[in-house]
């Protein structure tokens, strides 16, 4: 049995969070959050951590810029970053583009999409 320690980043508060995990990585408690949320929060740390990926692609068709700012408009898995970076190197858009609009739908298959963080005409 372990202890993980986690300080909570859902909202201002910062909880400092406890969750006693089994051996064989089942959450068997958690301490130390003031609401749900920060429940929801260290057991899906423990289990399946996910990350919002920001990061930029190559862009043609623009003036000045070469390259377009780019995020996930959720998270993925943590454990799967890497991987995403190495689609995002092959990733090319030609302007004009929109803030927002989809460079690629389900992204990973994980079910959240990868949306220009810029206007570029």
């Amino acid at each position: 049995m372990s202890i993980i320690k986690k300080t909570c980043i859902v909202c201002p508060i910062g909880c400092h969070l406890e969750a006693e995990v089994s051996d064989s990585g089942e959450i068997l408690s958690v301490s130390g959050n003031t609401c749900k949320r920060g429940e929801t929060y260290i057991r899906d740390e423990v289990t399946n951590p996910r990350r919002t990926l920001t990061s930029t692609v190559k862009l043609t068709g623009a003036k000045y810029d070469k390259f377009l700012p780019v995020k996930t408009d959720g998270a993925i898995s943590k454990g799967r970053l890497f991987e995403a970076m190495e689609i995002l190197s092959g990733i090319t858009v030609t302007a004009p583009i929109k803030r927002g609009d989809v460079i690629v739908e389900n992204f990973l298959g994980e079910g959240v999409a990868l949306v220009a963080g810029k206007t570029v005409e």
